[in-house]
């Protein structure tokens, strides 16, 4: 009996207690977790929501550049230092070339070979430099009228309703994006406020879906990897892969059989695949916003292709692209509208811009007068500094790393080979030292006279370096399209059922509320 009390107290301490103490052996700030669930118990007992525990744990050591954590019983590394965030991104990207693996190579194919799960070997920069084209200004520009058939689509639907409207925002934006990425995506025509329940929609919904238990089974994936190999938990349903792996081969081969061409990503990516597309620059297209994020040198890589792009590799890609888009371009949409509703002298504000780039079309935008509206640039800059659809990114290294002490009182810091990185957005962009008055919405932080106050790697809503969003001007185009078509119809106004001031959840992975985005929508006198 003493000898199974010894040993079960042995085994405890090595696999719950001594993890526990990995960065107080390194001699690192850190605020120290419990057993088996690390930092994050806060999130798997529904106390406090992930963007909540981050910044918690920020401010806790804000006077350090660097402190540790544990997700679970994984060490990360969360790094809030500028210029430690610039050298780990784009410096020494060749350390840290990838982000940590949602799941374990192998486990699901599909998954493995998009562009964000891909290791950052040769493959992935090939991948990049192949794509990167796809996303320039000036072909995100060639689906400007597939995303405008959309948002005037929705605007439509409640117009006929008639009078004021009650909305719960999320629902309704996924369901526009979900249109929007079918047109521009795939090709698909969908309307999913008429057909709520159209497959296209249903699929997008599974695929995104991170509520309840399927958050921290998510969780799970990423953080206990050999019980993921074990049970080959897939990132991805096989209901919802077999149908987007149809979709995308059936749309390549009618237009490969009838050389049919359209202006969407299915046909940027099949040029793509048979090397036509270049990263042709045209001064003349504007750029898509503050937030736009500029390809490294990697994405303008020209380099002779050593590896196919198969019907699988464009599935990956497109299949990615519908992840991202259908929820957190939804989320910026949602904060965006919500945050004019509580101030109506920013939306009247933004009302004058937009009408008058209207009427100079006859009501008909064009792709250069929406990029022309600064204002509402300002607005969508501003709802991504204080409502990033991220919480935070991450990076992890190939290879050692030593970090140099800078500030007093900090130690050499060795990190080994897979040791992961942790950029928490949410908490940087929320840090009174770079943004005074954070909890205020404020667009005129990224006003001509402003905007060069930023410091850099302070602005972080799409990542940083070669691995950060490659698909930015996309959802940038997609968001200020949507606004400026309901600004210009409608008055955003506070309802009964509006959250004041926002709840976030401690259910869901994202950063969003349970209660929903409640506001109205008043049609305007035009």
């Amino acid at each position: 009996m003493l000898l199974i009390i010894v040993l079960v107290t042995v085994i405890t301490y090595y696999l719950l207690i001594k993890p526990l103490n990995y960065w107080k052996e390194k001699n690192v700030p850190y605020t120290l977790g419990v057993p088996i669930f690390g930092n994050a118990w806060p999130v798997v007992f529904r106390q406090l929501s992930f963007a909540e525990v981050n910044q918690k744990l920020c401010q806790d050591h804000a006077d350090k550049r660097y402190l540790g954590m544990h997700s679970f019983t994984s060490p990360l590394l969360i790094v809030q230092d500028p210029d430690l965030i610039k050298k780990i991104t784009v410096k020494e990207f060749d350390t840290f070339p990838e982000h940590r693996p949602f799941i374990p190579a192998d486990v699901d194919p599909l998954w493995d070979k998009n562009l964000f799960a891909m290791a950052g070997g040769e493959r992935w920069h090939e991948m990049r430099a192949t794509l990167s084209p796809s996303f320039t200004s000036n072909k995100i520009k060639s689906m400007f009228v597939l995303m405008k058939e959309c948002s005037r689509q929705f605007s439509s639907f409640y117009l006929k309703k008639g009078g004021m409207v009650t909305i719960e925002l999320k629902d309704a934006f996924s369901r526009f994006t979900n249109d929007v990425i079918a047109t521009a995506g795939f090709g698909v025509k969908c309307d999913s406020l008429e057909e709520p329940r159209n497959e296209f929609y249903l699929m997008g919904r599974e695929l995104t879906n991170f509520q309840g238990w399927k958050g921290l089974l998510s969780l799970m994936k990423i953080f206990m990897p050999t019980i993921t190999r074990l049970l080959k938990l897939s990132m991805f349903d096989k209901a919802v892969a077999d149908f987007f792996r149809s979709i995308v081969r059936e749309t390549i081969k009618i237009r490969e059989e009838q050389n049919i061409t359209r202006p969407d990503m299915i046909h940027l990516l099949m040029q793509a695949g048979t090397g036509q597309l270049k990263d042709e620059k045209d001064v003349s297209v504007p750029e898509a916003g503050f937030a736009a994020v500029q390809e490294s040198e990697i994405g303008k890589n020209e380099k002779k292709r050593k590896f196919a792009i198969t019907n699988e590799d464009i599935t990956a890609q497109v299949l990615l692209f519908f992840f991202a888009g259908f929820d957190s371009v939804s989320t910026m949409m949602c904060y965006a509208v919500y945050e004019l509703a509580l101030q109506p002298e920013i939306q009247k504000r933004l009302q004058v811009e937009v009408d008058q780039n209207f009427s100079k079309y006859g009501d008909d935008l064009t792709y250069d007068a929406l990029m022309s509206m600064k204002y509402l640039d300002q607005i969508i800059s501003e709802t991504l500094r204080k409502w990033p659809s991220f919480v935070s990114t991450d990076r992890r290294c190939v290879r050692p790393f030593t970090i140099e002490p800078v500030l007093p009182g900090e130690n050499v810091l060795h990190l080994e080979a897979g040791s992961v990185v942790l950029i928490p957005i949410y908490s940087i962009q929320r840090d009174a030292r770079y943004y005074p008055n954070p909890d205020i919405f404020d667009p005129e932080r990224f006003s001509e006279r402003n905007k060069d106050k930023i410091v850099p790697y302070t602005y972080l809503p799409f990542g940083a370096g070669p691995r950060n969003c490659i698909g930015s001007r996309f959802a940038l185009l997609e968001g200020k399209l949507i606004i400026a078509e309901l600004v210009r119809k409608f008055e955003f106004v506070v309802v009964e059922k509006t959250q004041i001031p926002i709840v976030l959840s401690k259910t869901n992975f994202n950063p969003i509320p349970d209660e929903g985005f409640w506001i109205g929508l008043k049609p305007r006198m035009v």
